[in-house]
């Protein structure tokens, strides 16, 4: 039986990557929420009605766990949906706690994601739990989404929004910056250039890969199958973008360098 990701676009490509790399065997369905990306400018009852109709579609597909591959779509509709169906529902979280508790970093934490994300209640409590000293700030991203659903990853376009962005900031005062939504690996490469070397960059994909293998073991629904991958668009097979869907794993694969 196939694993369920989804996301608003192709951020949650990132963290189905991951899974791939992880799980080769494995079967999966891929959900991009087209008609309805970007996320992070919408409304909280948008997003909850957006992913409650994606999530029918793809319990109705059979699927053995569902990863909710958006910051943003967590934020808002996690506990929801845990309520409404019986498989089990990962999300995802911004690498905000082992930034903190990462002992080396001694500087300031940079946390990078959505408006909503930013705004909403999941990543405060998580920061009231976790900042004890103080330590993060937030930056607010959302034109990146914007760039990586157009496919502007070496135009230029992504680059100097983030230089301009990110000048507002001393990012000599920083030694980490958490990556919180999952479009944003797409410019870990833009990122790069612009950070000082020292700076190092997280985000919430391995761990939420690593609880996912974690969860099928216990549950005992680990599986052999082709390693197939099935994609959706807002409820609508998918097989035409199944190359320009290959195309981004692939650029992954030359983003693991950083």
């Amino acid at each position: 039986m196939q694993i369920g990701f989804f996301d608003s676009g192709i951020g949650g490509l990132t963290v189905l990557h991951q899974a791939k790399r992880a799980m080769p065997q494995e079967d999966y369905l891929y959900y991009a929420d087209t008609d309805h990306v970007p996320y992070g400018r919408k409304t909280k009852e948008e997003i909850k009605q957006y992913v409650q109709e994606a999530v029918d579609f793809i319990a109705e597909q059979g699927v053995k766990a569902l990863v909710v591959a958006c910051n943003t779509a967590t934020s808002v509709a996690i506990k929801d949906l845990r309520a409404r169906y019986s498989f089990p529902i990962l999300g995802m979280e911004p690498a905000v706690k082992p930034a903190v508790n990462d002992t080396h970093c001694t500087k300031r934490i940079l946390v990078t994601a959505t408006p909503v994300t930013i705004r909403e209640e999941k990543l405060q409590n998580l920061l009231h739990q976790v900042d004890q000293h103080h330590q993060v700030d937030l930056l607010p991203l959302p034109r990146l989404v914007e760039f990586a659903e157009q496919g502007n990853f070496t135009d230029g376009q992504a680059e100097a929004y983030l230089r301009e962005t990110l000048s507002a900031f001393d990012l000599a005062q920083y030694c980490t910056v958490v990556l919180g939504c999952t479009h944003f690996n797409y410019f870990k490469d833009s990122f790069h250039k612009i950070l000082p070397e020292e700076i190092i960059m997280l985000d919430g994909s391995d761990g939420t890969v690593k609880n996912l293998q974690h969860v099928l073991a216990e549950k005992g629904l680990l599986e052999t199958g082709q390693g197939r991958v099935t994609y959706y668009m807002s409820g609508r097979l998918a097989e035409q973008q199944r190359s320009r869907y290959e195309r981004l794993l692939r650029r992954l694969d030359e983003m693991i360098i950083y």
